[in-house]
Order: C-alpha cells, then sequence, then structure tokens
C-alpha cells in the first residue's frame, strides 16, 4: 500500500476537503442572543438601586441664582434689576462663590423665547450647566 489512500484500521477513508462552518456559525449566534439578552438584564438590575440612608449626612449645598425675565425682556437677578452686563458679572460671581451653582429662569409667558435663550446661552458660557426653567403648577 505504498501509493494509495490511507487506511485506517476500519477501511479507507477519503481526506476532508471542506470544513461545513454551519453549524459554528448557528453555536456563535446563539451565544451572541445570550449574551445580548443576559447584558441587557444586568443593566437593568443595576440601574434599580436602593440607597441606605443616614442621618448625620452632610446635605449638598445648593447654591440657587434665579434669574427673572419680565413680559417687557428686563431682567432681574435674584430680586435685583440688572442689564445685561450686570448679569454677566452676577453669574460670573455666582460661579466664583459656587462652581455647582443652580440657575433657575423664570420668564413672563409673554416674554419672548430669545430672551429665554440668551440668559441660557450666557449662564453656559459662564460655566453653569444646571439650568431649570420656572413654571407654576397647572390644573
Amino acid at each position: 500500500m505504498a501509493g494509495g489512500a490511507q487506511t485506517g484500521g476500519r477501511g479507507s477513508r477519503a481526506p476532508i476537503v471542506g470544513i461545513n462552518v454551519t453549524p459554528m456559525v448557528d453555536v456563535v449566534l446563539v451565544l451572541l442572543v445570550i449574551m445580548m439578552v443576559s447584558a441587557n438584564y444586568i443593566v437593568s438590575q443595576a440601574l434599580k438601586v436602593e440607597l441606605p440612608k443616614a442621618g448625620n449626612a452632610d446635605g449638598g449645598a445648593i447654591s440657587l441664582a434665579v434669574v427673572t425675565i419680565a413680559a417687557d425682556g428686563k431682567l432681574r437677578f435674584n430680586d435685583e434689576a440688572v442689564a445685561e452686563e450686570a448679569l454677566i458679572r452676577a453669574l460670573k460671581s455666582a460661579v466664583a462663590a459656587n462652581p455647582e451653582v443652580n440657575l433657575v429662569i423664570s420668564a413672563d409667558k409673554a416674554a419672548a423665547h430669545g430672551g429665554v435663550v440668551r440668559v441660557m446661552d450666557l449662564a453656559k458660557a459662564e460655566g453653569i450647566v444646571q439650568i431649570a426653567i420656572g413654571v407654576e403648577a397647572g390644573e
């Protein structure tokens, strides 16, 4: 048997010419689906956390600045009438006093939308990122 096919104990076998990858792809896809489903479950469980309560915890010092915009566009900062330049200085000093300052913008419903956007833009330019719009509870 010098030049023929290799023979084993059970007879002759043909050499493997190609590998069928379909079963391997099926297994990989099943593993991928299992990973995606379990990752979604892990994330949803991680978000539902009940934090412990402490009686002596230091509360975060909330620094609040209020800008009021009247119907005619006049500005008030913490109940003091200010021009736009004075508002910029007041926002700078508020950020200097506390970098985590929260800004509440209370605008008259007849105030121009552009005025509110301008105040928000000025606040962001000074580094204030916590901005809220003041509203009254409706019926």
